[in-house]
């Protein structure tokens, strides 16, 4: 298996040089130059086996320059149940429609872990394969779960460093305190004067300037990125679909070769690509549904072949989807163009200079087939907090909220449907609790105490590793402007 870039560059890289680079050198992002293709017999196999077992099939197809060995290391290293109590996912059938594929049983509880927790391996292993010696700095760009579970994935890994950028205002109290508390050596937190997008394209610049990377290169450093843009984040995300299809079909809930559909949150467009894989390589899937909040421009995309991000930014309940440039969406118009690397350059600078595109109508038909989507607003993602709560007993964070309630109003209710669920609901334990028990919270109660709370009203025990979060030291306490993240970045890597 070798990998290209969406815009031309690259041919013929590897798995592990895609994994070291993260972005391609024309600013692109890595996809398969061959098609992976599961067989129906491979996958009924894939029914009576557990989680581990699923990832390390399902990766070796796309990491073949791995040896089955190495794979089964970084595989068992990464899902531990000291790191994934009771196993690193789980399907929570709420009706005879309806299941919740949860994705937060890790160690920062979002599903941003899945992922995070086995690239560190991958990573170190490529550097390895490839007798690379110099020091690798990974930049990253968060709304709010990557940049934990990318700090808690890297840190004091030997021979890298890691930075991570988030909007000031952008992140719920919660998550800033993880980040800003993180422990490690080789670690840095800023905040950015702005939304995620200021923090994603500050990073995606900082990755194309050429004289800054022979400076690096001169010097022995290099950068990677954790984000979704690395095809290393991007694999493990498409195994939790087989899973949750095998977990279905084990229980009964679904038979073997029956079509099921997905309902994906979507901000940076990479879970829900993840699942777009996952069809394309035989899981019997019908309908992918991009739910998004009301920064939904996606949706919009999906529906009407126009992306257009000239458009307010709105701050919502669910930050992780707070995103008007939605990068992994590239990787889906290459399959839409056909694999034309030049139509897919044209519409990337369409975007960067005017902030629009319209695919052609030949390309619309061919997402459209796969993808259906709508959007949710904050009202309703709080009333379904509440639906979901008391006719099930079932808590669920805002995030979630948008994905059931979109598949409300995008399913036909012909197939069963998993919705994807991406966080704790005690991560964003405001909103949760807010939806709930609004009447019952004391004006001016803090974040801390607000935990407490739902976990008192619900009988749900706040996760451990959120446990004790208010009173951790805070560690990093910069924030600057975009601009200056060139600068900031520097100064890490070289520890001015």
């Amino acid at each position: 298996m070798t990998y290209r870039s969406t815009r031309g560059a690259d041919a013929g890289t590897s798995f592990s040089e895609a994994v070291i680079k993260g972005l391609a050198s024309d600013g692109g992002l890595f996809v398969p130059e061959e098609e992976v293709l599961f067989t129906p017999a491979e996958i009924k196999d894939m029914c009576g086996m557990d989680y581990k077992s699923i990832a390390a099939l399902v990766m070796s197809r796309y990491a073949d320059d791995f040896t089955e060995g190495e794979i089964n290391e970084c595989v068992d290293g990464a899902y531990t149940d000291a790191k994934f109590p009771g196993g690193p996912a789980a399907v929570t059938t709420l009706d005879k429609d309806l299941s919740v594929l949860e994705l937060w049983h890790g160690p920062t509880c979002a599903f941003k872990d899945m992922a995070l927790q086995i690239l560190p391996r991958y990573m170190k292993k490529a550097v390895e394969k490839r007798g690379e010696s110099k020091e690798i700095t990974i930049l990253t760009a968060t709304s709010g779960d990557t940049g934990k579970a990318a700090l808690e994935g890297f840190k004091d890994v030997p021979g890298v460093k890691i930075m991570v950028f988030y909007p000031s205002e952008g992140v719920s109290e919660t998550q800033k305190l993880q980040m800003v508390t993180q422990a490690g050596n080789n670690v840095n937190v800023v905040a950015i004067e702005g939304n995620f997008d200021n923090c994603q394209t500050g990073v995606k610049k900082i990755f194309s300037d050429k004289a800054f990377e022979e400076k690096l290169l001169r010097d022995g450093k290099m950068l990677s990125s954790a984000n979704s843009i690395n095809f290393g984040r991007l694999l493990p995300q498409i195994v939790y679909y087989f899973f949750s299809y095998a977990v279905l079909v084990s229980r009964g809930t679904v038979k073997f070769g029956d079509i099921i559909d997905f309902c994906v949150p979507t901000g940076n467009f990479g879970d829900i690509l993840a699942c777009y894989y996952a069809k394309k390589a035989g899981l019997p899937v019908g309908k992918i549904i991009c739910a998004s909040n009301e920064n939904n421009v996606v949706a919009d995309f999906l529906n009407t072949g126009v992306y257009d991000k000239n458009r307010d930014f709105v701050t919502t309940t669910s930050p992780a989807m707070d995103i008007l440039v939605s990068s992994n969406l590239e990787r889906l118009l290459y399959d839409a163009l056909g694999k034309d690397c030049s139509a897919v350059r044209g519409l990337m600078d369409r975007l960067s200079r005017f902030g629009v595109y319209r695919v052609p109508s030949e390309a619309l038909k061919f997402i459209q087939k796969d993808f259906a989507a709508g959007c949710s607003v904050r009202a309703e993602v709080s009333e379904e907090i509440g639906r979901i709560y008391n006719k099930y007993n079932y808590l669920i964070d805002p995030h979630t909220a948008v994905g059931v309630s979109v598949y409300g109003k995008c399913s036909d209710k012909a197939r069963h449907t998993v919705c994807v669920s991406t966080a704790s609901p005690f991560k964003f334990n405001a909103c949760v609790a807010e939806s709930l028990f609004a009447n019952e919270i004391p004006e001016g109660t803090g974040e801390d105490c607000i935990s407490a709370l739902l976990s008192e009203k619900t009988g749900i025990a706040i996760p451990a590793p959120l446990r004790g979060l208010f009173e951790k030291e805070i560690r990093f306490k910069d924030k600057v402007k975009p601009e200056m993240m060139p600068e900031k970045s520097e100064d890490f890597i070289y520890d001015r």
